[in-house]
């Protein structure tokens, strides 16, 4: 069993808060005043979402984002990343009377288990992801009304949005304990 010395030292970039990631001038998430609207709020939390998992990644490489938990999870950073690819495809079956979109990293948690130290491996994901959320992204202004009920089950927009809020906020909570685990970085 690891001794508590072997473990990285809890650290921070900020200067102004030291249980923050950044200082607060720094943060590319704080764009000024909140937006105005139910639907702007909503994209404006899930954009700062997305990009709280992506600083998560920050700076780590393969080997570091693909590092898994504690056995006998199969969770690393790499995993979420490839994990959230799925679920933005998934959202996009939500919303569709068509066929569902096949899954890219194959059957349940093969989006966690193939999650390997390989830098092509990393890329793709990436990619992935910016591909999906962009797709998912451009299917939802055609439904402006939150209210709308949409899809094969009828679950309304407003629905779709917060599941997606609550998604990632969720999975920026396993980052953050992974990232601590990896480099000892913490943070919001």
């Amino acid at each position: 069993m690891p001794r508590m010395s072997d473990q990285p030292a809890r650290w921070t970039q900020a200067t102004v808060y030291p249980d923050m990631w950044t200082d607060p001038d720094d943060d590319p998430r704080n764009q000024g005043a909140s937006p105005d609207g139910e639907l702007a709020t909503l994209q404006d939390f899930l954009t700062g979402y997305r990009m709280t998992l992506r600083m998560k990644c920050e700076g780590l490489d393969a080997e570091q984002l693909a590092r898994r938990s504690i056995p006998p999870s199969t969770m690393s950073l790499l995993g979420l990343v490839r994990h959230l690819v799925e679920v933005e495809r998934d959202w996009r079956n939500w919303i569709s009377d068509g066929d569902p979109l096949p899954k890219l990293y194959g059957e349940r948690d093969a989006d966690f288990e193939g999650a390997v130290a390989e830098q092509a491996l990393v890329d793709a994901a990436y990619l992935d992801l910016e591909r999906e959320q962009a797709a998912t992204d451009a299917a939802l202004p055609e439904h402006p009304d939150l209210g709308e009920r949409v899809g094969k089950d009828g679950i309304a927009v407003r629905e779709l949005m917060v599941h997606r809020i609550d998604e990632y906020a969720r999975h920026c909570g396993h980052a953050d304990l992974l990232r601590e685990r990896i480099d000892g970085r913490v943070g919001q």
